[in-house]
């Protein structure tokens, strides 16, 4: 992609609590400088069962957890004292939203597009983007067993949106970056995470505020390590997010000593996974990985029909969700999951649920948050609503200036002539000439008596 600066750290919080942090969590430093950087170092000594265990048999003990690692923010700008725009557009600043109402991963619509609309209305009481309001035209962005994505990608096109947020998928975003960024419109991305994406020929228009799965995979794969497992096996979904997930953890479950016995794949659209599952538990591994979507919802019961225990069970993004309403009360207690991204904030949750007060997950809210600050300042700073212009900004207002945390204090650093470099609400995103985050917070979650992820660790990494 087209860079104007080199990246640096984009986040909230200083290096030195950051770090003080990393050392009071359980995975540490040295277990991320295992997983980031491939490495072949044992965090801890295995204490998992041996692979001839019974399947029910879990003998895991994960890192208990831990202070709460993730940034806390610095002092929010005041709207009524946000300087006039220098600038002027008779456009004004349109974004699209690409975001999943429907599909396998309909649960991450409501937290994103309340990120999405809570970061409008807050650019907005500030006055707006050179001198007007922003917009913002919403569609469903469906999955990739529908054409949804393309329909509403021609629909927001033909609305002259600078910008779209979205996909939440990495598989829909792959049928449709090329239409997008081809049109001369940013997209960024508050949930892609296939490392695909690093080397795709998009015209310097693609930009996300999640991290690569390298960092998810690795993380998750040294994780399971620290709990103990020796053995896992795992259930893929096959597709760019599944099988460079999948990758990433086989990297680092086998980098740091343990063995992959089972790998099973299903297609987006299967319904039945008894083969896949009888197999898994055939191998008697220590862990399960399962990386899907909402497939879980199917997976996880037979898994635990099988005798596998819910704390073996370890998910990802795509599906650590709220099963409150699927299975039995307890039946995931103790299961993992990770997500990237810092748990949300109580400050944070309380003004979402002004936007939406029905939401009881927050995944990627705050990516969606940072993704329109980010493209509304680096459209102040371009002086343009143009796609095109935008993106060359992009880099820029999130680096190698003051720091600020909110529309309101960056456009006034903006607008009195300062360099800017805002820090996000979703924690660090250092942009690279690729548009990838380089360095974040990876949440780790466990499940309650009902069925429901609770924050446990947050633990931050560099790609």
């Amino acid at each position: 992609m087209t860079a104007t600066r080199n990246a640096v750290l984009f986040g909230t919080g200083g290096n030195s609590a950051r770090a003080g942090k990393l050392a009071a969590l359980g995975l540490g430093i040295a277990l991320f400088a295992s997983a980031c950087g491939g490495g072949s170092s044992t965090p801890s000594e295995p204490g998992g069962g041996a692979s001839s265990a019974p399947a029910g048999a879990s003998g895991l003990t994960c890192p208990g957890p831990g202070e709460d690692g993730g940034p806390t923010g610095g002092a929010a700008g005041n709207p009524a004292d946000v300087p006039e725009s220098k600038g002027s557009t008779e456009q004004p600043l349109k974004i699209g939203t690409l975001l999943p109402t429907t599909g396998t991963l309909a649960f991450l619509g409501p937290p994103e597009i309340a990120g999405v609309e809570l970061a409008v209305d807050k650019i907005n009481e500030a006055g707006g983007v050179l001198g007007k309001d922003v917009e913002t035209v919403q569609r469903d962005s469906g999955d990739t067993t529908t054409d949804i994505a393309t329909q509403s990608v021609t629909d927001l096109l033909s609305e002259k949106v600078s910008a779209i947020v979205g996909a939440a998928s990495s598989g829909v975003s792959f049928t449709v970056i090329n239409q997008i960024t081809g049109a001369g419109v940013l997209q960024i991305s508050p949930a892609n995470t296939s490392p695909d994406f690093t080397t795709w020929d998009d015209k310097g228009l693609y930009w996300r505020t999640a991290p690569s799965d390298v960092l998810q995979g690795r993380t998750l794969g040294s994780y399971m390590v620290t709990c103990g497992a020796q053995t896992l096996g795992m259930i893929v979904l096959n597709d760019a997010y599944g099988t460079g997930l999948a990758d990433n953890v086989k990297q680092a479950f086998e980098g740091a000593g343990g063995q992959i016995v089972a790998t099973e794949m299903f297609n987006e659209g299967d319904s039945q996974f008894s083969s896949q599952v009888d197999a898994v538990v055939n191998a008697k591994p220590d862990a399960y990985a399962l990386i899907t979507f909402d497939q879980i919802k199917s997976i996880a019961p037979l898994l635990l029909s099988k005798g596998v225990k819910a704390d073996q069970i370890f998910l990802v993004d795509g599906n650590t969700s709220d099963l409150s309403k699927e299975l039995d009360p307890g039946a995931m207690a103790g299961a993992q999951g990770t997500i990237p991204g810092t748990f949300a904030k109580d400050e944070f949750q309380a003004e979402l649920a002004k936007v939406d007060d029905k939401l009881n997950s927050y995944s990627y809210a705050g990516e969606s948050y940072d993704a329109v600050n980010l493209v509304a300042l680096a459209s102040e700073a371009a002086g343009s609503t143009k796609g095109e212009d935008i993106a060359k900004e992009m880099q820029a207002v999130s680096m190698d200036g003051e720091k600020c945390y909110d529309f309101a204090g960056c456009v006034t650093l903006l607008r009195n002539g300062e360099d800017i470099d805002y820090d996000g609400i979703s924690g660090p995103i250092s942009f690279d000439e690729n548009g990838d985050p380089t360095e974040a917070y990876i949440g780790i979650y466990q499940y309650d008596e009902t069925n429901v992820p609770q924050p446990k660790l947050e633990e931050f990494g560099q790609l």
